[in-house]
């Protein structure tokens, strides 16, 4: 099916794939669209629709409603052959509902976008919310902005965009760009006079270009207006301003960061190590891998470009001929990790290759245990979310090495190891607890931060999947503790997810639908793939099956088929059939899906089949998926992740003895 887009910021339209806009027909049918995408894909009572749409209808109100519907599935599904269920603006008990992908809506993509920049640094917050304000062609629902059932969305939006601008002007003052910030500022005061953050963000951005009696006659200008129009005198933010102003207080200056000072030595030190150290020394090669360590921790950029640099730092050693030094130049990159899916598997396969050969050329003495334990920890880890025997068992050997040689740095390296093995079945929730628990008190007593960082994220996860909430809650609160203390912005991303987790756990969906979409915003910023691809739906999904009653059937009515569902689309493909009517296929696709990877979300997968094989009364698959998840009987299918549930487990086995009986 081609993917339909629409656009509310100015006049209501739709666009097809190509980018060419949709002949909607009459004003009635723009109306009938604009008001199932205000419902933002809840159903829309046809009573509710003919209400809205008329003042006082006629006693065919109600026929013109189903006329206005027909037209517009011939406009938006124009393939769809006859007498087919229709995929996109869908009846559903008493009206109608459009089934809108949330990046299909150029006004759910602007609220995405910007809620997410506050969690942005400062350059990529100013980039996204440009995009975000390119986005907006007029008023929005323009031609219905005066409709009551329009006008509180209208509102909405229009906050929203104020606070853009807003939050876009903050970040180029953040960047020391006032000089630039000033006339969008002025137009913006002109047009919004009643908005106090305009009118002193317009005044910080006057006195940091160096203009300070303008500054202080905006805010002149701003107690006049707000004493004469609203009768109010300005807020304490803009008093403080003025008198910050008056007597030029530094910290209205761009702060230059604790970093300025480190930025100088920085330099100086990074000068008189390229001046003093050879080129080609393999003194360079082993301090570059210690810088990309630190760069990876970073998240974002940092991340992406470390896992480039930590390739070409690996080929390089290996191609000295001396597995001594590739031996260090790979174990000195012991990054802590906590997903369970690679995300690069290309890479992850090189480097264990190379760990491989250069263990089999290293000396097999006790003068090089550790760097085989090193080695080994790194295997383990590369090999993340495979079911070759390999991982598991170089997991061990590192861990058994590294409590022989009494070394806390290298224990906490290979439990990591462990912990990237330890989904290799269902239920093993509370041997990753074990690990987490001795991470972080590894890590408390010999000052290791990034592993007490990530000890208390796989007890956040660990806890989330035994139900123990209380318990994941001061875990997620101690590991944005630590986060803050040692500057780890990626941790904000796994704990930010596991707030709307927890949402779901309790049953609050639309505050889970919420909270999925706000951390999605911010995790392409993150840099991290492997956890990015296909789990937006992935989530969507998991709050359809974990309703009272709901099946796979009707969760295939929420299923969007273009939606990037990454390497889940195997399990995803037989809903996707049922959607589409066909059982048999929906039946192929069910067995031609593979064992769902050994990962943090093999509980999760097996529910997103089990649902699938209930429907259709697949007992081969059924008994199968009974023994995998019986292990897991007391957990949370998919908590384990810390990021989404398929709720209790225990129900899951309950309807699958049901269905065998």
């Amino acid at each position: 099916m081609e993917r339909i887009t629409f656009g509310v910021l100015g006049p209501v339209v739709a666009w097809d794939g190509a980018g060419g806009v949709l002949a909607l027909k009459g004003p009635r049918h723009r109306a009938v669209l604009a008001r199932l995408i205000t419902a933002r894909r809840r159903v829309v009572p046809v009573a509710r629709l003919v209400t809205d749409l008329w003042d006082d209808p006629g006693p065919g109100a109600v026929g013109a409603v189903q006329t206005f519907v027909a037209a517009l599935r011939r406009v938006l599904e124009p393939e769809r052959p006859a007498r087919a269920p229709a995929r996109l603006l869908v009846t559903e008990g008493p009206g109608y509902a459009l089934r809108a992908a949330p990046g299909s809506v150029d006004a759910w993509r602007f609220e995405t976008a910007v809620v997410g920049a506050a969690q942005l640094p400062p350059a990529q917050a100013l980039q996204q919310l440009e995009e975000a304000l390119e986005l907006w062609r007029g008023p929005a629902y323009a031609e219905f902005a005066d409709e009551d059932w329009a006008r509180g969305e209208c509102a909405r939006l229009t906050e929203l965009r104020l606070r853009a601008v807003e939050q876009r002007a903050q970040a180029r003052l953040d960047l020391g760009r006032a000089p630039e910030t000033v006339p969008d500022l002025d137009a913006h005061v002109a047009g919004h006079p009643w908005r106090e953050d305009g009118w002193r963000l317009l005044a910080l951005a006057l006195y940091r270009a160096g203009r300070q009696a303008d500054a202080l006659d905006v805010l002149r200008r701003a107690r006049a207006m707000l004493a004469g129009q609203l009768g109010v005198d300005p807020g304490p933010e803009l008093r403080r301003l003025e008198r910050d102003i008056l007597t030029q207080d530094p910290r209205l200056d761009l702060p230059a960061g604790p970093s300025s000072a480190a930025d100088r030595l920085w330099s100086r030190v990074a000068t008189d190590f390229d001046r003093t150290v050879a080129a080609g020394a393999r003194a360079r090669l082993e301090s570059t891998v210690g810088l990309v360590r630190n760069l990876a921790v970073t998240g974002g950029g940092g991340l992406r470009a470390a896992r480039e640099h930590r390739l070409a730092a690996v080929a390089a050693a290996e191609e000295s001929g001396d597995p001594e030094l590739t031996a260090r130049v790979i174990g000195a990159y012991d990054v802590p990790a906590i997903w369970t899916r690679s995300d690069d598997p290309e890479q992850a396969g090189r480097i264990v290759a190379t760990a491989e050969r250069t263990l089999a050329a290293l000396p097999n003495d006790g003068a090089h245990e550790a760097a085989r334990c090193r080695l080994l920890a790194t295997i383990a880890l590369e090999m993340r979310g495979t079911r070759s025997p390999r991982g598991p068992r170089a997991a061990h050997e590192a861990e058994d090495l590294a409590r022989r040689l009494d070394d806390p740095t290298l224990l906490a390296f290979a439990l990591n190891g462990a912990f990237m093995q330890s989904c290799t079945r269902a239920g093993l929730a509370a041997r990753r607890d074990a690990i987490g628990a001795e991470l972080v008190e590894l890590a408390a007593r010999h000052g290791l931060e990034n592993f007490e960082v990530l000890g208390r994220l796989i007890r956040m996860q660990a806890r989330s999947a035994l139900g123990d909430f209380p318990a994941a809650d001061a875990h997620a609160a101690a590991a944005d503790r630590l986060a803050e203390r040692h500057e780890r912005p990626l941790v904000g991303v796994f704990t930010q997810w596991y707030g709307a987790l927890r949402s779901a756990a309790a049953g609050r969906t639309r505050e889970a639908e919420a909270g999925y979409e706000v951390a999605a915003a911010a995790l392409p910023a993150a840099g991290m793939p492997g956890v990015e691809s296909g789990l937006l739906p992935l989530t969507r999904l998991s709050l359809r099956l974990s309703e009272a009653g709901a099946g796979a059937r009707q969760a295939a009515e929420h299923i969007d088929p273009e939606d990037d569902w990454g390497p889940y689309r195997p399990w995803i493909e037989p809903y996707v059939r049922l959607r589409d009517g066909n059982r048999t296929a929906a039946l192929a696709s069910l067995h031609a899906a593979p064992e769902p990877p050994a990962d943090l979300l093999y509980e999760a997968l097996c529910c997103v089949r089990a649902a699938v094989a209930l429907d259709l009364g697949d007992r081969t698959t059924l008994t199968r998926l009974h023994t995998s998840l019986s292990p897991a009987a007391g957990e949370l299918a998919g908590a384990g992740s810390g990021l989404l549930t398929f709720g209790p487990v225990a129900r899951w086995l309950a309807a699958l003895r049901q269905a065998l009986a």
